[in-house]
């Protein structure tokens, strides 16, 4: 069964992602490096609650500011690339909070660099070890690549 997936909205996720974090190490501030990690990891669990993509669908597309990008292909590899990021970033919350803060930026900064890779080069580091993860038929990743024509 072929899906439709809107791209836009992947890239604002993205770009508000990297945004915040970039924010939260220049500020020094560990509170933004949680609210982003909370809004991926509820954004994974319940997907029309996503923080970032409803201020796409609901401010940024309606005034025409973003044209979506609907393509088939398959929502399960995002999210799991997103609650991947989510709990890198609760990794980084609790090594922030726990004074260790090389791993936790560090950690943030493993997140920007994969979120910058999606958002500028189009190369979903995630999306890649979900569908390796099917390869391998470990349970819980079914789906397959969509077939794009070139």
């Amino acid at each position: 069964m072929i899906r439709k997936v809107d791209h836009s909205a992947l890239r604002t996720n993205q770009a508000f992602i990297i945004g915040l974090l970039l924010l939260g190490f220049l500020l020094g501030q560990v509170v933004l490096v949680a609210f982003v990690a909370a809004v991926m990891i509820i954004g994974t669990v319940f997907p029309q609650a996503g923080l970032f993509k409803r201020f796409y669908q609901h401010v940024l597309k309606p005034r025409g500011w973003v044209k979506p990008d609907v393509i088939d292909d398959n929502p399960e590899p995002h999210l799991f690339a997103q609650g991947l990021g989510g709990g890198f970033l609760v990794a980084a919350t609790i090594a922030l909070l726990a004074g260790v803060g090389l791993l936790g930026w560090g950690l943030v900064f493993v997140v920007i660099a994969l979120a910058s890779l999606n958002l500028f080069a189009g190369f979903c580091a995630g999306c890649f070890v979900y569908y390796q993860l099917g390869k391998r038929n470990i349970p819980g990743f079914k789906v397959q690549p969509v077939n794009r024509p070139a």
